[in-house]
């Protein structure tokens, strides 16, 4: 064997052992990433997770196209985890907290299940869910601060993620002032997840985002406005009957 010969040999062989190491590598970061996914969301492959859906106001059995995409956001991401999915409406939903990964999509109003998650979870929010319009119409109350919306331009929602001890599976809470807030929600988790994971660990967090001039630019526009956790499951004094705001 001539030394050309040689050297190209050893440079294929090189070249082999250099692509089979870079092929282990991103595999193991990728499975690295992906347990970590798995972790944050409580959803191991084929493991089930729920998603409770709300129905529109005013239309029996329907549900919200943004709240529809809403749902696709994170079907997205349970397909990712390898896990599989159940849907089913806000009012037949009767599992326990934890047993299996839930996300809840709506506000009280058109969704029994997350009026229960506040009330016995995040007692420290209320609502308005007055009918008549005014001012506090579909306002948080969190803490002492209240959040008013003016739809199109600036609107609220809730972004949760709360569990009851180390061994249980997360429920994940979007819980905006209007649909399109639902579905930035989910969007926001989609895209910053990584984050959340590495600065609230499996642990619990209330957010509240600000969705910015949604007329013009739909889901895409959010921003973090505060870390309300605390506040959020602190009680508030005082009756909390019908999840409405008290009077400024």
């Amino acid at each position: 064997m001539t030394d050309d010969v040689r050297n190209i040999v050893l440079g294929v062989v090189a070249a082999g052992i250099s692509a089979a190491i870079g092929w282990l590598a991103r595999t193991h970061l990728w499975r690295r990433r992906l347990r970590r996914k798995q972790a944050f969301f409580g959803m191991p492959g084929n493991s089930e997770c729920v998603l409770v859906v709300n129905r529109e106001a005013g239309r029996d059995g329907s549900v919200h196209r943004f709240d529809v995409f809403a749902l696709l956001e994170l079907s997205a991401l349970i397909k990712d985890c390898g896990a599989h999915a159940q849907i089913i409406w806000h009012d037949i939903a009767q599992q326990g907290f934890g047993e299996r990964t839930e996300f809840c999509v709506g506000g009280p109003v058109s969704n029994r299940r997350m009026a229960a998650h506040l009330h016995s979870m995040l007692p420290g929010v209320t609502m308005n869910t007055d009918a008549e319009p005014g001012p506090d119409q579909g306002s948080f109350q969190i803490g002492s601060e209240r959040y008013r919306m003016e739809p199109g331009t600036t609107e609220y929602v809730l972004l949760a993620r709360l569990t009851s001890g180390q061994e249980s599976r997360p429920v994940f809470l979007f819980c905006g002032q209007r649909a399109i807030t639902n579905q930035a929600a989910t969007r926001y988790l989609a895209r910053h997840h990584e984050k959340l994971a590495r600065k609230h660990g499996n642990g619990s967090f209330v957010l509240l985002l600000k969705v910015v001039n949604s007329q013009a630019y739909g889901p895409d526009v959010v921003e973090l406005v505060e870390d309300v956790t605390r506040q959020a499951q602190a009680a508030q004094p005082g009756p909390r009957a019908s999840h409405r705001a008290a009077s400024s």
